[in-house]
């Protein structure tokens, strides 16, 4: 834990005890300040009782008494209207921060050791996170994971030297973090997500940048450049620090790009190094290489030289969930990609193999199938489970073949049963539902298990180790 002393002696009000509300409430009251802790839910309340927090209902507290409100990310703050807590506030003259603000300040307050690596994006943040995370740690470093992902943040070590934090960050948690100064700030990419909370696509992308407002000449901005919006935050940004652009497809100056699966790090329009990524799989496809380059460009500004990031990217065993490479049975690859809750993210999976024997279905999103229509002739057949069975059908129609499943188990025993026989090098059975899981799972993390249990009963069935690849 890390304890937050700048409210010392004060009290505040922390608005949704899930676990970074709780996280929030015990390091406050362990720097001193006295905490008043709400939830509007009955079930986090119980929770949080559960886990020794005293409770205060904050519809009837005396709001002059407060030094902050400290608001969990997942609470509305500005759209589609400010959560009560938040009018109240206002009103109060009360300032309304989120975890990640404590944690900067506590540590600009203290001049603390170590350093602070950030990550945000619209896609791919997770495993940019985890990949950065791993190449530190794995070259030596002393590493502490979490924000977004995993701990939240005021769960981890204290300061300490030789100490780097790596943290990833939703839009809420930014928009929460006006203090925000880290010494490497990360932005993947940006397209439209959040707009409910957010009003708009501009609004969004304004927050987003705010992770480089702050940055100085020991720091480093990495940001994407494929997309527009991100685009012109990188022609937008000014300041002492150091920019790394990263691209897919086609070069930049300074920075790091990708294309068929090599990493190119240029400074100055001169090449620095270059790292092929093949035989990797937990960093096949386009969508990958792009992580792989941001977090190549971070462990390059906390010193890294590119021989151990070359090392470190060839021992990444990728994030649950997330096209994770589950075993193999003789030549078929069994991949794990229950994360891929919606089309767009299972064409990301799509796109990375050519063989591909598909499970798909589940409780279906607006539009279904629709865009993945370009993927069809890398599919075999699709085994359809759940019930967005009937629907995608339909969608299939005649230009890919298909078996109505129903369930997980039967899905996996006809897909693996089929891939057997393929005359290709290697034939991939591949769980991208496209669905949320709520009609037969709890969420996408149990489905995903479910899917590792079937496969490694399946006779033969060999668990997967990370891929040697290669550096060039």
């Amino acid at each position: 834990m890390i304890p937050v002393r700048i409210f010392a002696g004060r009290d505040v009000a922390v608005q949704g005890l899930g676990l970074s509300g709780i996280a929030t409430a015990r390091a406050l009251a362990a720097g001193g300040a006295k905490v008043f802790a709400w939830d509007d839910t009955p079930k986090a309340r119980e929770a949080a009782e559960a886990a020794g927090l005293a409770l205060s209902d904050l519809t009837a507290a005396d709001w002059s008494r407060f030094a902050a409100l400290v608001l969990a990310p997942g609470i509305p703050l500005t759209h589609p209207e400010p959560h009560w807590s938040v009018k109240i506030a206002r009103q109060a003259g009360v300032e309304v921060i989120g975890d990640i603000e404590l944690f900067f300040r506590e540590r600009a307050s203290h001049r603390a050791p170590g350093k602070a690596v950030v990550i945000t994006g619209t896609n791919g943040k997770s495993t940019t996170t985890a990949l950065t995370a791993h190449l530190l740690s794995s070259a030596g470093k002393r590493v502490q994971l979490g924000g977004n992902i995993g701990k939240a943040v005021l769960d981890l070590e204290p300061f300490a030297p030789e100490l780097t934090y790596v943290i990833e960050l939703s839009s809420f948690q930014i928009d929460l973090a006006p203090s925000l100064k880290p010494d490497a700030a990360a932005l993947l990419n940006i397209t439209p997500d959040h707009l409910d909370r957010h009003g708009s696509l501009a609004n969004y992308a304004r927050i987003k940048r705010e992770i480089f407002a702050h940055l100085d000449a020991h720091s480093t901005a990495v940001i994407g450049v494929d997309d527009e919006p991100s685009r012109a935050i990188a022609e937008s940004l000014r300041g002492p620090f150091a920019v790394k652009r990263i691209a897919v497809g086609r070069p930049v100056q300074t920075g790091v790009w990708a294309e068929d699966g090599v990493l190119v790090e240029m400074e100055g329009g001169k090449e620095v190094a270059r790292i092929d990524l093949a035989g990797i799989g937990s960093l096949r496809g386009a969508h990958n290489w792009q992580n792989a380059a941001v977090a190549y460009a971070l462990a390059r500004s906390q010193g890294l030289d590119p021989d151990a990031i070359a090392a470190g990217l060839r021992s990444f065993a990728g994030l649950a969930h997330r096209m994770e490479q589950v075993a193999r049975r003789g030549k078929v690859l069994f991949v794990n990609d229950s994360k891929a809750t919606n089309a767009d993210a299972a064409g990301k999976a799509l796109a990375s193999f050519t063989d591909i024997y598909w499970i798909i279905g589940g409780r279906p999103k607006e539009g279904g199938l629709a865009g993945l229509e370009p993927f069809f002739p890398r599919i075999a057949r699709a085994y359809l489970i759940g019930e967005a069975a009937e629907a995608f059908a339909r969608q299939l129609g005649d230009a890919v073949p298909y078996t109505d499943c129903g369930t997980l188990d039967r899905a996996v025993e006809a897909a693996a049963s089929d891939a057997s026989a393929s005359a290709a090098e290697e034939p991939v059975v591949l769980l991208s539902p496209a669905c949320a899981s709520y009609d037969q799972f709890l969420n996408f993390e149990k489905r995903g298990e479910a899917f590792r249990r079937i496969v490694m009963a399946l006779t033969g069935a060999e668990s997967v180790t990370p891929v040697e690849g290669r550096a060039a």
